[in-house]
């Protein structure tokens, strides 16, 4: 797997936020269309027509110098109180004609913060996914043909997200 914006990219799938283990909830995007991983009421599988949006809401977003800030006093407090905590959790909503699917997932980034240059890709990623602009084949590919499972530094992602958006500008 490699992390790029919200997305969690595996060689079969593509994850908003990190890939779901256990009882974890999640949503994974294929080739077929949308899935809801979780508790049976909130879980469901819709192809890509079916689906009318994807929304990412309570997004840790933070510019870089405040990230690591963050970062730095969660270290600090688990050196002295030796307990961690799983990623954020934000919130992936999958609407359709028949309602909205509402799950909550674990943040993909490390820290669990993502950049607001980032966050904003991403967004305009998953509506063009939605609306047949972007292709999620082209993510998978990208994915296929690393050779190693490390995320990209920033500004790959960056660039990534915007050929994958069709967008040349970040602003």
């Amino acid at each position: 797997m490699a992390m790029v914006g919200l997305f969690w990219i595996t060689e079969d799938a593509v994850y908003v936020g990190a890939e779901p283990t256990g009882t974890a909830s999640g949503v994974r995007l294929s080739a077929d269309g949308v899935d809801v991983l979780g508790p049976e009421e909130d879980s469901g599988s819709w192809g890509w027509a079916e689906v009318l949006r994807i929304e990412a809401g309570d997004v840790a977003v933070r510019p870089a110098v405040r990230r690591w800030v963050s970062r730095a006093v969660d270290a600090v407090t688990v050196a002295v109180t030796g307990d961690g905590d799983l990623p954020p959790a934000f919130t992936v909503r999958v609407a359709t004609a028949d309602g909205v699917s509402e799950v909550g997932v674990l943040a993909a980034v490390a820290g669990g913060i993502y950049g607001p240059v980032e966050y904003e890709l991403s967004r305009t990623l998953l509506n063009r996914l939605v609306d047949g602009r972007a292709d999620l084949g082209d993510l998978l590919a990208w994915r296929r043909e690393r050779a190693d499972d490390s995320t990209p530094g920033r500004e790959e992602r960056e660039s990534l997200l915007l050929k994958w958006t069709g967008d040349r500008d970040p602003s």
